[in-house]
């Protein structure tokens, strides 16, 4: 079977495939254009955007745009509150608790404003575990990315301009720590926090309440706290890539894209496919999944 078929019936149907099909289905997906110029019209443009532009999606593209915003204005604007209490914060740990707290207490807060609507993903690591996992289209993850990256440039934008005299942080890895060393922990940390949201989602487990978000919130914390002073504890290649295009520096981006696309990922995959099977997921939402 071709690959523009298997993907809508996949789309379509909700078929379950074996992880290495969907991997390789979603980055057959992501080439189709180039690799399958004839493909019919009706499957290369209907099937994969038409679930992308509804109203719904819309809906779910803004909310994404403002629970993303407000999470990375919180937890940016408190790293820059305590540089300003603290002059020499780098070396206080007070101000990496400071950073923590405001983490976990934004992320419980904006994952349950936008759960219903969006699913509360304010992450483009979960997105991309959400496409490999078939809850979400991989038009419906690219335009959740755009939102996700633009809100994050607003946010930082937003701070550089008010806060007058004072740089947008960005994150940094310690001189005690490699390129590849710092992208491993930001993987791990991301894989601990995805699997949270996972359980958390769970329908077996009932219904998200406040104290599912908490639960999420709690976590990033405490990823926050084991990593703050090594990698900075981002698990958020959103909230990394917005204060570095502020900022103007982009060193060591990668190491904010690749630990979490791929601790995400393995997540998602080993929560759906290892200690629960996978179940039917609406395509303009992430089934209630975010970080």
């Amino acid at each position: 079977m071709h690959v523009w078929e298997t993907a809508c019936l996949y789309m379509k149907n909700r078929v379950q495939l074996p992880i290495y099909e969907r991997a390789h289905l979603f980055i057959s997906f992501l080439c189709l254009p180039c690799l399958c110029p004839m493909a019919p019209s009706s499957v290369t443009v209907t099937s994969r955007f038409h679930e992308s532009v509804t109203r719904n999606a819309l809906r779910s593209y803004f909310a994404e745009f403002i629970s993303t915003f407000f999470y990375v204005f919180l937890v940016v604007g408190s790293g820059m509150s305590s540089r300003k209490l603290m002059p020499d914060a780098s070396l206080n740990p007070t101000s990496l608790v400071v950073v923590a707290i405001a983490s976990a207490f934004a992320l419980s807060c904006v994952l349950y404003i936008a759960w219903d609507i969006s699913g509360g993903h304010v992450n483009p690591a979960v997105t991309f575990a959400m496409a490999v996992g078939g809850h979400v289209s991989v038009p419906t993850a690219l335009f959740y990315w755009a939102a996700q990256l633009i809100a994050s440039v607003m946010a930082c934008l937003v701070l550089r301009v008010i806060v007058v005299g004072m740089h947008v942080p960005t994150y940094t890895i310690a001189e005690e720590m490699t390129g590849f060393g710092a992208s491993v922990l930001e993987g791990l940390l991301t894989f601990v926090l995805v699997y949270t949201v996972y359980a958390a989602r769970d329908p077996r487990r009932g219904p998200l309440t406040s104290i599912g978000t908490l639960a999420i919130g709690l976590m990033a914390g405490a990823c926050v706290l084991a990593a703050g002073p090594f990698s900075g504890g981002s698990m958020n290649p959103a909230c990394a890539f917005g204060s570095a295009a502020i900022a103007g520096s982009f060193r060591n981006q990668a190491v904010y894209w690749v630990g979490p696309l791929i601790g995400a990922t393995v997540a998602g995959l080993l929560y759906d496919n290892v200690l629960f099977r996978s179940y039917p997921a609406d395509s303009t939402r992430g089934e209630g999944i975010g970080v």
